[in-house]
């Protein structure tokens, strides 16, 4: 009897606002879970050093990324201080048919989006600094974005954590790796879910006929 329950791959969502360390966080749960997977999206901002075309994301013109917004083609889009990201519905469908984990680092607007379709196959974790100074903090030290746009990050962060009851989990990165920790448990008891294994009905059926021979002998 082979005891492998087939199970529906589902959907993590990672949210915060910028500099809440959500990109710290999901690199850190890829390299420790091998059965989960990053979903890689589609943008139109030019890649940064060091990112790799279809790793990283699918780098497309802005011409070519709205071909696929008029033809319904991503299960998710959003225009990001003017960059275009989206997440194509076919890398999606496959992904849950065949039992893989992704993780999807986007915001609150991409979350609603995906929550229209794939409402039963999602979890969705929120993401929250530890206190407003230690945000405007992280912005200024990672020494990736101008002043004016740091500016424009941070005062789009409270409408971005106004979003905060629309996820099913709320974790304050205080503690990086107590965040980490506390992220990949919800990841792990998600998988357990009864309505996520497919074959668990079937499963219990063939234990309860082996009960049942058992006590005819």
């Amino acid at each position: 009897m082979n005891n492998h329950i087939k199970r529906r791959g589902m959907l993590i969502i990672l949210s915060s606002p910028s500099g809440a360390g959500k990109t710290t966080v999901a690199t850190a749960l890829l390299n420790a879970d091998i059965n989960l997977h990053k979903s890689v999206s589609a943008t139109t901002r030019s890649p940064r050093p060091q990112e790799e075309q279809g790793k990283d994301y699918v780098f497309i013109s802005k011409d070519e990324f709205l071909h696929h917004v008029e033809n319904d083609n991503f299960a998710e889009h959003a225009n990001v201080f003017g960059n275009h990201y989206g997440t194509f519905k076919s890398t999606v469908d496959e992904a849950i048919e065949n039992g893989r984990d992704v993780l999807f680092v986007i915001d609150w607007q991409g979350t609603q989006q995906l929550v229209q379709t794939y409402a039963h196959d999602m979890v969705r974790v929120f993401m929250l600094p530890p206190t407003f100074e230690d945000l405007k903090l992280r912005l200024e030290n990672r020494k990736s974005d101008s002043p004016d746009v740091i500016n424009q990050r941070l005062l789009k962060a409270s409408d971005e954590m106004s979003h905060w009851a629309e996820y099913d989990y709320v974790v304050i990165n205080k503690d990086l790796d107590q965040t980490i920790d506390a992220i990949h448990d919800i990841i792990k008891s998600e998988r357990l879910r009864r309505l996520r294994q497919i074959d668990l009905v079937d499963f219990i059926n063939t234990l309860r006929k082996a009960g049942e021979a058992y006590g005819e002998n």
